[in-house]
């Protein structure tokens, strides 16, 4: 059964380069980019495995941060993780109910697939 990652608000440079390692390397998996509150919400409402929200999301409002406390309230089974090379933003992403992250140096790097594959199984 194919996995279904979302990638939340990333730029059109990162996003597709994410999107097709992810992919191309966790196998099967079909990734959907979004940067809207609607289309968030239509994903979150039709079951994800994961959420991969960019620490500064392009097309919200709101920090990345502020999007993972948010979805952990409203869907607090949903597996998330913030997309940032800051340590300190990955440990305030955990103690809002995300997994361990990664950051956007790690792209290309096995930490980025193990992390992945971790969190969906």
């Amino acid at each position: 059964m194919s996995k279904f990652v979302v990638l939340v608000g990333h730029c059109n440079f990162d996003g597709p380069r994410l999107q097709r390692e992810i992919e191309t390397k966790v196998a099967p998996c079909k990734v959907l980019r979004v940067n809207d509150v609607p289309s968030l919400t239509e994903a979150c409402e039709n079951g994800v495995d994961l959420l991969l929200i960019n620490r500064e999301p392009v097309g919200f409002d709101e920090a990345g941060l502020d999007l993972v406390k948010d979805l952990h309230s409203r869907y607090p089974q949903q597996k998330i993780m913030l997309v940032s090379d800051y340590a300190d933003a990955q440990q305030q992403a955990i103690g809002c109910g995300a997994l361990p992250g990664f950051g956007k140096a790690d792209m290309g790097s096995p930490k980025l697939i193990e992390t992945v594959k971790g969190a969906i199984g």
